[in-house]
């Protein structure tokens, strides 16, 4: 009984401090990049572009795990996000896939532009289908106002989320935030950090 009790309290934290971050990243910063040291209890980070930046933690942060996985895992009726990049066809083709846990479905549910690369899209929807053919795969996600069909290739990375341990978070380690506010002394101030687990760099 107390551990379904723990576990519903986690999965329900997990899902409103995600909410929170959706909120954040309207106005905020989204930092990716590497651990490279702790000072006190402030991550130093070098961005994806080189520069160095100092992240705070807000109280009671939530340290999310992202786990490599597979399409094989990824079902109709699932709630699923993926950045994806245009082809030269004019198809989306997906740069990476990362499947919701049930708590967070819904989460920035819609079709958008995305800033991991110039033209980069964000598409968070319901699974519709996936089907694998001749040329590959292909998914059709679903969401209020619109609907999408994405390639699958072989390069794609496939990751979904898993409950994190501040302990993992160490240097070396990849890391993504979606949100996180400047203070008046240049720190960045965030709720949650998303990591890589086993070496994995958070692909989104």
């Amino acid at each position: 009984m107390h551990r379904m009790l723990r576990r519903t309290f986690v999965v329900f934290t997990f899902a409103a401090t995600c909410s929170a971050s959706s909120v954040w990243a309207q106005e905020a910063t989204r930092v990716r990049g590497t651990i490279e040291r702790l000072e006190g209890e402030v991550y130093v980070v070098k961005t994806r572009d080189g520069n160095l930046v100092k992240v705070a933690l807000t109280d009671k942060p939530l340290f999310v795990a992202m786990v490599k996985t597979s399409m094989a895992d990824i079902k109709p009726g699932m709630f699923i996000g993926s950045t994806a990049m245009p082809g030269p066809d004019g198809s989306l083709r997906a740069v990476e896939v990362h499947i919701f846990p049930e708590a967070m479905r819904g989460t920035g549910e819609g079709h958008r532009p995305w800033d991991l690369e110039p033209q980069a899209t964000m598409t968070n929807a319901n699974v519709e289908a996936a089907v694998t053919g001749v040329a590959g795969q292909t998914l059709t996600m679903k969401y209020k106002g619109g609907e999408k069909t994405l390639v699958v290739t072989p390069e794609t990375v496939v990751v979904t989320y898993a409950p994190g341990d501040k302990a993992e978070v160490k240097p070396g380690t990849g890391i993504f935030i979606s949100a996180a506010e400047k203070k008046p002394d240049g720190t960045l101030l965030t709720p949650r950090i998303t990591y890589g687990k086993d070496g994995l760099v958070p692909p989104m």
